[in-house]
């Protein structure tokens, strides 16, 4: 099957067969209607957010890449008293006149590894076993500064921007017990692991995401407006299920995220439902695993997450040699997610056909493909960031002096 041949449902027709007529419409009924049937059928119902923020510092660097950055990492709290606290490292640039955009997602193996900073605190838990430094699914002092590419942080930092990460397992360790995570503060009593409907691993994250934004909506040095969502591969599909159900994100970039994430679920090309949902059952809820032989009985698919994004700018990104992600359905689902755009009334994909690699589309729609495999680099974080200029009107506010 071409991914020109997919056949995806209409996103603004609703479950009863009723067309989405106006903006209206697609606000007050078929977006909630969607977000519903996403957290019913696919990532897993999520508690609500906690009633109150709760944050306490850790360290604080002012002097951080010789002295062009402050560096602070930040214990966030996941719920009420005894709830498990997520660890959000923040860097700002010093040089900033006011508040900056921001870039903020989860990383793999800990914030420790992403910073040169002994001051960074190593993950309390598991981390898995291919993580650099790590001893028996612990991190260690050997792990410090180990995987600072994967966030470019001086170089986002040099223009203009803030990087905020977090460890994805301070929400929930990646491995499929559901006992030593977040999901547990919330068990009814005697309750041992999410019902069918709850959230799985996936929503987890996303969740936590939207708690570091909690945060960062507080911090004076950063512009609440210009909260961009960014993830590699599983961290990828975090991104994209945060900025979907989190209006707060004003962008998102969602990196070789492949099956549930920007992938259709019905491709034939790449990870299938059925494989991703036996390599990692802890991902997505029960439910989803009904459809692992019918992808095509979804009452929608990953372009009806995309869309939920509108109006706001969504740049999906891959690499050619990582087909296992299905670069080219992650085109179509762009091209599906189109309609929902121009039916708001904004730009969508400005682009009839895949780009050659190395070519950004640019627009509120965006991709991009370059050579190369499986990762996150430099490279990536070029583009993400010129494509987070265009939308954050970075150089029109340095031209201003904001």
């Amino acid at each position: 099957m071409r991914p020109s041949e997919l056949k995806l449902p209409d996103p603004l027709t609703m479950l009863d067969g009723t067309p989405a007529r106006t903006p209206d419409d697609w606000f007050a009924r078929r977006r909630p209607e969607l977000q519903r049937l996403f957290e019913r059928t696919m990532y897993g119902e999520a508690p609500p957010p906690p009633q109150r923020l709760v944050a306490r510092t850790l360290c604080h660097v002012p002097d951080y890449l010789d002295g062009q950055a402050t560096l602070r990492e930040v214990d966030v709290r996941l719920g009420g008293d005894g709830a498990p606290t997520l660890r959000l490292l923040v860097v700002t640039p010093n040089a900033a006149d006011g508040p900056v955009p921001c870039f903020v997602g989860p990383n793999f193996c800990g914030n420790h590894t992403l910073v040169h900073c002994d001051h960074v605190a190593l993950p309390r838990g598991y981390v898995p076993n291919w993580c650099p430094g790590q001893a028996a699914n612990r991190a260690t002092d050997a792990g410090r500064g180990r995987r600072v590419g994967r966030f470019q942080i001086a170089y986002a930092v040099s223009r203009g921007y803030a990087v905020a990460s977090f460890y994805h397992g301070d929400v929930d360790p990646d491995r499929p017990d559901f006992r030593d995570g977040v999901h547990a503060h919330y068990y009814r009593p005697g309750q041992t692991r999410p019902e069918a409907h709850q959230w799985g691993t996936i929503a987890a994250w996303a969740w936590g995401l939207s708690r570091a934004v909690d945060y960062l909506v507080t911090d004076p040095r950063i512009d609440p407006s210009r909260i961009a969502a960014v993830g590699h591969s599983r961290n990828g599909k975090t991104a994209l299920l945060a900025g979907a159900f989190d209006e707060r994100i004003a962008l998102v970039v969602s990196h070789q995220s492949g099956c549930g994430g920007a992938a259709p679920s019905r491709g034939e090309v790449g990870e299938s439902v059925r494989q991703i949902n036996t390599a990692f059952p802890h991902w997505f809820n029960n439910v989803f695993k009904q459809f692992n032989d019918g992808p095509e009985r979804l009452p929608f698919d990953q372009h009806c997450l995309v869309a939920m994004v509108a109006p706001r700018p969504c740049l999906l990104t891959n690499a050619e040699q990582d087909q296992w992600a299905n670069p080219a359905g992650q085109f179509e689902v762009l091209r599906a997610a189109d309609r929902v755009y121009r039916f708001l009334g904004v730009e969508g994909l400005e682009a009839a056909s895949m780009p050659p690699l190395g070519r950004l589309v640019s627009s509120r729609l965006g991709y991009w493909i370059r050579p190369g495999r499986h990762s996150m680099g430099n490279q990536d974080w070029r583009v993400f960031l010129r494509y987070a200029d265009r939308h954050f009107a970075v150089n029109r506010r340095r031209r201003r002096g904001g």
